[in-house]
């Protein structure tokens, strides 16, 4: 089973336990991070558009760090014009634990515990 997914205006084609080099992410390492589905496609069994509106791919953030240096050298013949610059792009390590299903929020449920929690108390007194 695999899935596209989409992050940065690029798409990216990964399976379970694939380890994927994306544009910088703003998360830590360690943390998981999700991304929605653009087509997912198992033995035969194609899914795109409204058929995997839900569905998301789960990763966790392996790394962060900095591309090899590439030089960017700009020159004008006869002008006497040269300006060299070297450039890192950022970018984030991600390797993909789950494709499926949206899970519900945790935060929701914590709430909806505490206010069971707190019904209940009330009937007890």
């Amino acid at each position: 089973m695999y899935a596209v997914f989409e992050n940065g205006s690029k798409q990216y084609r990964v399976s379970v336990g694939d380890v994927v080099k994306l544009e910088k992410l703003d998360a830590q390492v360690g943390v998981t991070v999700t991304f929605p589905v653009v087509m997912c496609a198992d033995e035969g069994n194609i899914q795109v558009g409204s058929e995997v509106a839900g569905a998301v791919v789960s990763g966790e953030v392996v790394a962060q760090g900095k591309d090899k240096k590439i030089i960017v050298f700009k020159y004008k013949a006869k002008k006497n014009e040269r300006k060299k610059q070297g450039h890192r792009q950022p970018y984030t390590t991600v390797k993909i634990t789950a494709i499926g299903a949206a899970e519900a929020p945790k935060k929701a449920s914590r709430k909806k515990a505490a206010k069971a929690e707190e019904s209940a108390e009330q009937a007890a007194e």
